[in-house]
């Protein structure tokens, strides 16, 4: 699964790509369209439509309570996976280009130059307070740094690279209140004493797990209706989106990028990469076909786009 969320991601922001040149987008609109297309609601969506289709009678996933359990282990490794590439990938792209302007790179280049007044004709020149352009470029010299190598150590070296790395990725938006959810479920589920406590009918502390399964079940339609809240606001900022970009987002999401999902998935069950289950190849193929509007909402309100 995080080789099919990668490759949605780098499909996504090649066709992106492939958008802002065919429309010319402008400048400070091409980190959104980026991020529009290559980063896809893989969370929310997932945790609606999964236990639905489950549900289902003459479902092709199998038994409903297996495929409920299964669907939402799917659907939960599916919003961390999104996230921790929506957040070091889609975020940063768009950060990036969220302060572009038409007119940056327009200044031309300037070199600063040191004049030289230890030579005699330099010197009786500038006495005579006329210096023609030949004795310019014969007295102007460009700045030339100190040749001198000094040893850094290894520790010091390994410090700088992982300061640059945080520097160039936000950590504190990788961590979102949905990957640590994520990470402490699969704690849980992964340390036996744990589960054992707050899992079955006989667990001392089930009522803890009740209890949350009725929160996450409000939540999820609550962060939809604010979803829809925020679409109606539309683009926050005073530039207006071209028609031609919309169709073009559009296109991607919902035909280029689902026709190369169906290519891939088909390509790796006929070549044993992945297990034949109906249902994980349901989830693979989802992730290809699912809109950009919750992740991209995330983003604005983090103050990006």
């Amino acid at each position: 699964m995080p080789v099919n969320v990668f490759f949605t991601f780098i499909f996504g922001l090649i066709f992106g790509w492939i958008v802002i040149k065919v429309t010319g987008a402008p400048l400070k609109l091409r980190g959104l369209i980026l991020g529009c297309c290559s980063a896809g609601n893989l969370g929310n969506i997932f945790l609606i439509i999964i236990p639905a289709l489950c549900k289902e009678k003459g479902s092709p996933f199998g038994a409903p309570d297996v495929c409920q359990t299964y669907g939402l282990a799917y659907s939960s490794l599916s919003l961390a996976i999104g996230a921790v590439f929506l957040w070091t990938g889609a975020y940063n792209i768009i950060r990036a280009n969220s302060n572009v302007t038409e007119g940056d790179g327009s200044s031309p280049i300037t070199q600063t130059k040191v004049l030289v007044s230890g030579g005699t004709r330099c010197a009786d020149s500038e006495d005579n307070h006329s210096i023609s352009s030949d004795r310019v470029d014969e007295c102007a010299l460009p700045l030339i740094s100190n040749p001198t190598k000094t040893k850094v150590p290894l520790l010091e070296r390994a410090k700088g690279i992982i300061s640059s790395v945080s520097g160039a990725i936000d950590l504190s938006k990788l961590f979102a209140p949905s990957t640590i959810g994520v990470i402490v479920g699969f704690i849980i589920g992964g340390t036996p004493l744990i589960r054992n406590a707050l899992i079955g009918d006989d667990a001392p502390l089930r009522v803890l797990r009740e209890s949350g399964e009725l929160i996450g079940g409000a939540a999820v339609p609550s962060v939809t209706l604010i979803m829809g809240g925020n679409l109606i606001t539309g683009l926050r900022g005073t530039a207006s989106v071209p028609p031609s970009v919309i169709a073009g987002v559009v296109l991607v999401r919902f035909v280029l990028l689902p026709l190369v999902g169906t290519a891939l998935v088909k390509a790796a069950v006929r070549y044993g990469v992945i297990r034949p289950d109906p249902l994980y190849q349901f989830v693979l193929l989802l992730q290809y076909a699912v809109p950009p509007a919750m992740n991209i909402g995330q983003t604005s309100v983090g103050g990006i786009a």
